[in-house]
């Protein structure tokens, strides 16, 4: 009887033991606490570390999709089921993603696509929520457009239709502004600060909101709507001797980036690596006070004062970012030889001075953020027509500074001159060259970053700039854009 006894018993292991092997028992990756950080919804696949990757040309009819990988673990599929992904549940559009606007504050991103939909993705439910506004609203696609956390505006600049839209969701109204070539917005988190640029213009707008019956600024550009205005456009400057409204110091602005604590802009002027010639070549970055330019800010009188307070020359500007002590800016300078070669430009805040200038990646420089081991990381297009591309040098388009050591390295570390070739190659087979970055985020505190790069999902550690092992988190589509759904505040990414 002992010994049968003891059979049942072995049995009874040797079944619990298969079941453990099975089911991960004593082994639950997905284990999640009651109560998450910042009282945040556990999802459905229970990550707590997800990139959001935007994806083109994902199915048969080459519709957009979204899918969300697991950012501890490298990989796209849940442990237990290795051809399981996570999609994003009920999200589509006809047109290729273009932007994520990243919130994880509000556990929601709005992914704006090539349809002109502004759709929501609900961060606790990894699926569609809604639209922000019907793309029947845009009267062209939009070349840049801005949605705040909270949705209640959509601001874009609609080139082709020389339009700017501002879309209020309170008033239940869309105020289109009569403003050629418009083509860039910038706005501040808090959207109290709207700013639009012109292409292959010296002007600078913003955006003005009218107290009840209140009359229109002298100066003002375009006020809807026009029997009983609520908003206007004004220019942002100084009045001339023939009174235009003006800033003679900008050249060819191109962008504009917020302060940390909100009270300056910095505005970049692109200079000749956007079209600009003669006075209007050189590029620079522009110190103005947020105050007069706010959207509540009505001018004193009909004279306008400039918001610029300093004005540093760059080697480039097309994208910057503050840590409330120093200034980076990318751009490129042209060289003797007529190819452009990138630049980074280190400015103090103290003095408002050039530091230190780094070499970089070639390309049109649009990310840029901050990352685990004192690390800044810089994204650029279309870096093959540039200078290491013509010298044979590594032309690929992210770099990864060192703020300690004041140092820049081309990831990932290619060079066509030696041989050295690029560690996983995108479906093109180039041996050296990704392509393209046009999504970037980083994974906090996992010392990595993840982009989209070339198409693909690539990812780097941040101790060293090496390359992850990305066999395991490649999509089927084209990557467009990534962002770290998990970040402890909105501005981290």
């Amino acid at each position: 009887m002992k010994n049968f006894a003891s059979a049942r018993t072995a049995i009874a292991l040797f079944m619990f033991s298969a079941a453990c092997f099975f089911t991960g028992c004593g082994d639950r990756p997905y284990k999640t606490t009651e109560y998450l950080f910042a009282g945040r919804t556990i999802p459905p696949s229970k990550l707590t570390q997800r990139v959001l990757v935007a994806i083109g040309n994902s199915g048969i009819l080459n519709n957009a999709s979204a899918q969300i990988l697991d950012a501890k673990r490298d990989i796209r599929f849940n442990v237990y089921q290795p051809n399981s992904t996570f999609p994003v549940s009920g999200f589509s559009a006809s047109g290729s993603p273009i932007q994520i606007f990243n919130y994880p504050e509000q556990q929601l991103g709005v992914v704006f696509s090539g349809d002109r939909s502004t759709n929501v993705i609900n961060y606790g439910t990894e699926a569609q929520a809604t639209s922000v506004l019907s793309a029947a609203s845009f009267a062209a696609l939009p070349t840049s457009l801005f949605v705040p956390s909270d949705r209640a505006f959509v601001y874009a600049a609609q080139e082709t239709a020389g339009l700017f839209l501002v879309a209020d969701a309170g008033a239940g109204a869309n105020y289109n502004f009569s403003l050629p070539g418009a083509y860039r917005v910038a706005v501040n988190p808090a959207h109290t600060v709207v700013l639009v640029m012109t292409r292959n213009t010296d002007n600078v707008y913003r955006l003005l909101r009218l107290n009840t019956d209140q009359n229109p600024p002298a100066g003002a550009i375009d006020c809807q709507p026009l029997n009983k205005p609520v908003y206007c456009i004004l220019p942002v400057g100084t009045t001339q001797a023939n009174g235009s409204v003006s800033e003679p110091a900008f050249h060819r602005p191109q962008n504009a980036y917020f302060s940390p604590d909100g009270a300056q802009v910095y505005i970049l002027s692109c200079g000749r690596e956007c079209g600009g010639t003669g006075t209007d070549a050189a590029p620079a970055v522009h110190f103005a006070n947020t105050a007069s330019i706010r959207t509540d800010a009505y001018p004193a009188s009909s004279t306008y004062t400039t918001p610029v307070v300093t004005t540093t020359p760059v080697a480039g500007a097309t994208v910057a970012m503050s840590d409330g002590n120093t200034l980076y800016v990318a751009g490129q300078q042209l060289l003797s030889d007529g190819y452009f070669s990138g630049l980074l430009t280190v400015i103090p805040l103290s003095t408002h001075t050039v530091a230190s200038t780094v070499g970089i990646s070639d390309g049109t420089h649009t990310k840029m953020l901050f990352a685990d081991n004192n690390t800044l990381w810089i994204g650029s297009q279309n870096c093959a027509s540039g200078e290491r591309a013509a010298t044979r040098q590594n032309a690929n388009c992210l770099t990864r500074y060192d703020r300690t050591a004041g140092s820049a390295g081309i990831v990932p570390n290619a060079n066509p001159a030696s041989g050295v070739a690029v560690p996983y190659p995108n479906e093109n087979l180039d041996p050296y060259y990704y392509g393209s970055l046009t999504g970037l985020c980083w994974v906090e505190g996992l010392n990595k970053v993840y982009t989209a790069y070339g198409g693909q999902v690539h990812a780097f550690n941040t101790a060293d700039g090496s390359e992850i092992n990305n066999s395991d988190f490649t999509i089927q589509g084209t990557a467009i854009d990534v962002a770290y759904m998990d970040a402890s505040t909105n501005v981290a990414n």
